[in-house]
């Protein structure tokens, strides 16, 4: 799929500037068209673009005087890709504009196609130096309590927790509501561990059908069911020398739960089907959102199996038990979505925060997350205000907490647009999409049905 952009077109003469401007939007880009350099100055302190086409010979500010005051200006990271258009008299200019970082040049005249074409590459180049950046933030983020933000004093106890536990070897029990961050504390202490070397294997329990996910535990040799026309290695054999992060363990069937019960017992397994046994060398660590103590007395699952897995338990506290890192959530999450989607978003305004510090957050860190990035991409201006905020409760259920946001008056275009974007980013599959906004995918399908989305 080609990329697309946000495009800032610069050129004193009009025919060129709708010509060139009508090839860019039907190829799907975003253009904003300027006459002449003082007013692309003003657009480019605005908003951001993604790539920058400007004519060199105009008559106030030449092409290349503007890129020479955006390289003084404005960070590397923080500028728009840059093609300049220029005559034949004028390619030294075009020379010196790529010594100061633009990224192509077109020399005048030349078919619209080759706009095109530049401005495809130079759009990937920007959207992989985006990437770059935001993988490159999360990697710091890594060393900093591997990504855990907070300074309550619940979620430093999980933090001195998981360092301690990262030095054994034991199984680990990781319990806490939904959306608190288990997989991040798993994470983490498979990153702290001797083994952070070997792999990291993550299976979602949840997701399988009792069938599939006896076979993605425990591989199956050819022939072993209806449809395995070849042998599959299994997620245990995948990690075996590094760790298992088995997820929303709660909801393996009795079955299962037996084998799993063999592997924690005697290290060892056998794939569906084959008559031979396969040791194991490995790490499990386990989460849930259940209380599988209470399982365990209804019947629903093993009580040798719960002791097995919990020899060492660590409780994530929901997120409406440390309210006070919420504005330090608040202010990660911004930073993290600007620099992956290149806005320059700075806060939310007091209000919001305190809206926030005042909901009980069902969805937890997830939901807050999620509720950030969606008023990071609506947002027009660096403070988010509350007509950016969407918050979609876990059951699709206007938050109690938050009345001034239900009742502002633009509540019905944010969802929507909201619901829009997901969809876009989920390529149109509904579960992809509501997961992106912490909701169900009943309470999804209200919000389609609301606003008549196909």
């Amino acid at each position: 799929m080609d990329p697309r952009g946000s495009i800032l077109l610069v050129d004193d003469e009009e025919k060129i500037l709708k010509a060139l401007g009508r090839a860019l939007r039907d190829e799907g880009h975003e253009v904003v068209a300027a006459s002449g350099a003082r007013e692309a100055q003003r657009l480019l302190a605005s908003r951001p673009f993604d790539l920058l086409v400007v004519d060199n010979r105009m008559p106030e500010k030449t092409g290349l005087e503007l890129i020479r005051e955006l390289a003084s200006s404005t960070a590397e990271s923080e500028r728009p890709q840059i093609v300049m258009m220029t005559a034949h008299a004028t390619v030294e200019s075009a020379i010196a504009a790529m010594k100061l970082g633009a990224f192509d040049y077109l020399q005048k005249p030349f078919e619209v196609e080759e706009l095109l074409v530049v401005a495809r590459r130079a759009l990937e180049h920007q959207r992989l130096r985006t990437q770059n950046r935001y993988l490159l933030s999360e990697r710091e983020e890594e060393f900093d309590h591997y990504g855990i933000v907070g300074r309550s004093r619940a979620i430093q106890e999980v933090i001195r927790q998981l360092e301690l536990v990262a030095r054994a070897r034991s199984t680990v029990l990781i319990t806490g509501e939904t959306g608190t961050g288990k997989e991040l504390v798993a994470r983490a202490i498979h990153d702290r561990s001797a083994q952070r070397e070997m792999p990291l294997i993550k299976v979602n329990c949840a997701a399988l059908p009792e069938a599939l996910l006896e076979s993605e535990l425990f591989g199956h040799v050819k022939g072993a069911f209806t449809g395995a026309t070849s042998s599959k290695k299994g997620k245990f054999a995948l990690a075996d020398g590094g760790t298992i992060f088995l997820d929303e363990i709660g909801t393996m069937s009795p079955a299962v739960q037996a084998k799993l019960l063999r592997v924690l017992q005697e290290r060892e397994f056998e794939p569906l089907g084959a008559e031979r046994t396969e040791k194991v060398d490995l790490r499990v660590v386990a989460a849930s959102n259940r209380d599988l103590r209470r399982m365990v007395t209804e019947g629903r699952f093993l009580e040798d199996l719960f002791y097995r897995l919990s020899v060492i338990p660590i409780h994530i506290p929901p997120l409406r038990e440390r309210r006070e890192d919420i504005p330090a959530l608040t202010d990660h999450f911004i930073r993290k979505h600007t620099q992956r989607t290149g806005k320059r978003t700075e806060k939310v305004e007091d209000a919001v925060l305190e809206a926030f510090r005042g909901y009980d957050w069902p969805g937890n860190v997830r939901e807050l997350e999620n509720t950030i990035e969606r008023a990071v991409v609506l947002s027009p201006d660096p403070v988010i205000t509350r007509r950016e905020i969407s918050l979609l409760g876990v059951t699709g259920a206007t938050p109690v907490g938050l009345p001034s946001l239900k009742l502002h008056q633009n509540v019905d275009w944010v969802e929507r647009e909201t619901i829009e974007r997901a969809l876009q980013r989920a390529a149109g599959i509904k579960k992809d999409a509501a997961d992106l906004l912490g909701i169900s995918q009943r309470a999804l399908s209200y919000y389609l049905a609301k606003h008549h989305i196909e």
